[in-house]
This record gives structure tokens, C-alpha cells and sequence, in this order.
């Protein structure tokens, strides 16, 4: 008996295996109102994009009800199925108690594509780009050397920076290691966090970061327009600038071309961090006012306005919001990498460049060599010229 049961089931297993799957087919898709394929659920399984217009042109048009007789013909036109996909697809007018824009949303399917994006490109760049350029300046700084005074120091110091431009200097600096650091943990929390130290306490690492990420925000927002505020003046692009470039800013060769209190360089870190600065700002309050501050839509209508891409312009909150995520997540990320090659001029890779920012007085043959221009200007206003170490 055992044998005859091993029997049959081997036999209805391979008559499913050669039998064609006509619920694939085209034309069976069709008589049953756009029902899914395997294959469609295998490939949204791998993450591949599947084409939904045949079920969302199939929300149940009286034109195509099937008959009365019918397996859908019971709801004259209307099945069962053709409301779910008017949900899933925001087609059906829904009623609810709370009013807020996402509420009415039952079902958001896109939150799978988020977080895959999130798990895999978005993580994968910030681990290669990251790691790229720690990589890039290590071997920079072997083959190049750091940037000494040349002739050594002078013994004299000059003010570089007054207090309270320091001050909002290390408040947006502090500010965005912090945010920098809790960011990149919640992004590699579960790769990197639970198989090392497991779930518990990457619980309350994302907690205290999430906490931390937060409210620390707020000081880098208002550090920002200090900044902004304080230094525009001096960042207005120039010639200067670009012969500054050509020569690669003293950088790569060891030329020292002209400059004002910033460089070419400066500036462009400068307007590096205004800009992006203000663009993950307005994504982090759009993700900490959720579906309050929708962005993309109208920035994706102005977009389309100039260049006719087509970017879509009718996107759910939770579309909103997804997109905020990931634009926050690119961002933050590009700012990191400029910033770690900021912090590497400023430290080990230039000789005197972090006195102007540590006690505000630098080295007056090193002002010089980097902002000659700035110098003259400093001392045809009677600027102090200090012994070093004289600081008071």
C-alpha cells in the first residue's frame, strides 16, 4: 500500500512538471481579469521589475464583466479581486475616520523597493565611497607628503579666524560627525551590528542614535546660517579661483598660487556644504514631520518644466516619504566623503592649517604661502602681528 501511495505521488509530480502552466499564458491572464502569473511572482520574489498594467487597467470596467455564469460573474463585472487591486493601486474611494493624506492609503506596495535599494545600492556606496577615499588619502599621503611651511615657521602669528567664527565652525562640524556616525549606524546596523554583537544591542544602539540623529539635527540647521551667514562675502567665485585650480591649489606640485581669506578649494567646500546642506536638511524635516512636508512632486514638476524628462508628478505619501529616505541617505553620504578629505587638509595633510581653526592664530609665513592676497589686505587694515605663543 505504501508503494502504490510513493507511486502515485511521484506520478502526479511529474504530470504537474510537464503540464504546461496555462495560468501564465497571455490569453488566461486576460479571461481571468488580470490575475497574476507564477512567473510574475517569482520575478518580484528576485526583485525584477514586473509590469503591473495588467491588473491596474483591470478594476473592474463593466465593459469586460463576464457573464452571469461566469466564475466572476457574480458581482456584475466586479470581482472580489478588481477591489483589492483598486486598493493596492489607490483607485477606490476610501473612507476612513483620521484625515490625514497617508490614512487613506490601505496598501503601499513600494516599501520593498526602498528597502532593497536601501540594503544594496545605498549601502554599497557608502562602503566603497567611504572607504574609497580613506583609501585614496592614505596612499596620497605616502606618495605626496604633507604640506610643510616652507623655510619652516615663522615665529609669527596671525589672527585667521575671530571666536565666534570658530565657534560656528566646530557647531556644524560636531554636529555632522554625530549625525554622521549615527546615520552610518543605522544603515549598517543589521549587516554589521547583530552578526557581531547581536539584536539586543543594536536595539539600543539604533534607539540612542535615532534619539541622537534627531535632535542634534536642529544644531546643524542653525549652524549652517551662521555659516552661511558669516562667510558668503568671502566665497563669491572669482579668477582667482580658477588659476587657483590649474595649479591644482598648491596641492599636487608644490606651487602656492594666489589667494584671498579662501581659496578655490575652500569655496568649493564651501558651497559644497551649503547646498547639500540645505537639501538633506529639508529631507530630514520632511522624514521627521512624516507626510507633512511632501518635496518631490512639485520638484519633479519644475524639473519636468526644463528638460521634459517625465518624472512623475502624482506620487502617494508613503512614495513621498520613501524618496525623501533615500535622497537623505545619498546625500549625507556624498557630504561624508568630501568632508573626510576636508578633515584631512585641515590635519595631517597640511602643516599649520588647523591652528586657524584650534586657536584662531596661524603661522604668519604659512597665511603667505596659502592666502598671500588676504595678508596684504590684513595688514594694510593694522592688523596685530603676534610672537608665537603670545596668544593673549
Amino acid at each position: 500500500m505504501n508503494l502504490k501511495v510513493v507511486g502515485a505521488c511521484l506520478i502526479a509530480l511529474l504530470t504537474f512538471a510537464v503540464t504546461p502552466a496555462y495560468s501564465q499564458d497571455e490569453g488566461q491572464r486576460a479571461s481571468t481579469g488580470g490575475a497574476q502569473t507564477l512567473e510574475d511572482i517569482l520575478a518580484r520574489q528576485k526583485g525584477l521589475k514586473v509590469d503591473e498594467s495588467f491588473r491596474r487597467d483591470n478594476l473592474g470596467n463593466p465593459e469586460n464583466a463576464q457573464p452571469i455564469s461566469g466564475n466572476l460573474g457574480s458581482l456584475g463585472g466586479v470581482s472580489n479581486s478588481d477591489i483589492y487591486r483598486g486598493i493596492r493601486y489607490s483607485e477606490t474611494d476610501v473612507k476612513v475616520s483620521n484625515n490625514g493624506p497617508a490614512a487613506e492609503i490601505l496598501v503601499q506596495d513600494g516599501g520593498m523597493d526602498w528597502l532593497l535599494t536601501r540594503e544594496g545600492s545605498i549601502r554599497a556606496y557608502a562602503g566603497y565611497g567611504i572607504g574609497g577615499i580613506i583609501l585614496a588619502l592614505v596612499i596620497f599621503y605616502y606618495a605626496r607628503g604633507r604640506m610643510t611651511i616652507d623655510g619652516g615657521p615663522s615665529g609669527q602669528t596671525i589672527e585667521r579666524f575671530k571666536a565666534f567664527e570658530r565657534f560656528g565652525h566646530w557647531c556644524l562640524a560636531g554636529s555632522f560627525i554625530m549625525l554622521a556616525c549615527t546615520g552610518l549606524l543605522l544603515l549598517f546596523g543589521r549587516s554589521v551590528i547583530i552578526p557581531i554583537f547581536g539584536h539586543e544591542a543594536n536595539s539600543a544602539i539604533a534607539t540612542f542614535s535615532i534619539w541622537v540623529h534627531n535632535n542634534i539635527a536642529w544644531v546643524f540647521m542653525a549652524a549652517l546660517v551662521a555659516i552661511f551667514v558669516m562667510w558668503v562675502a568671502h566665497n563669491i567665485p572669482n579668477k582667482l579661483d580658477l588659476v587657483w585650480f590649474a595649479k591644482g591649489g598648491g596641492i599636487v606640485g608644490h606651487g602656492h598660487p594666489s589667494a584671498k581669506k579662501f581659496n578655490g578649494g575652500q569655496k568649493l567646500i564651501f558651497w559644497m556644504t551649503i547646498v547639500l546642506g540645505a537639501s538633506v536638511s529639508m529631507s530630514g524635516l520632511s522624514l521627521l514631520f512624516p507626510f507633512e512636508l511632501p518635496m518631490f512632486a512639485k520638484t519633479f514638476g519644475i524639473i519636468n518644466s526644463f528638460t521634459g524628462v517625465g518624472l512623475p508628478t502624482e506620487l502617494l505619501p508613503h512614495e513621498e516619504m520613501q524618496l525623501a529616505h533615500l535622497w537623505h541617505a545619498i546625500v549625507a553620504i556624498t557630504m561624508i566623503i568630501a568632508i573626510i578629505a576636508h578633515i584631512y587638509i585641515g590635519s595631517v595633510g597640511m602643516e599649520g592649517a588647523f591652528d586657524a581653526m584650534g586657536n584662531g592664530q596661524v603661522d604668519l609665513e604659512w597665511a603667505r604661502q596659502h592666502h598671500d592676497l588676504w595678508v596684504e589686505e590684513e595688514e594694510a587694515k593694522g592688523a596685530p602681528i603676534r610672537q608665537t605663543g603670545d596668544l593673549r
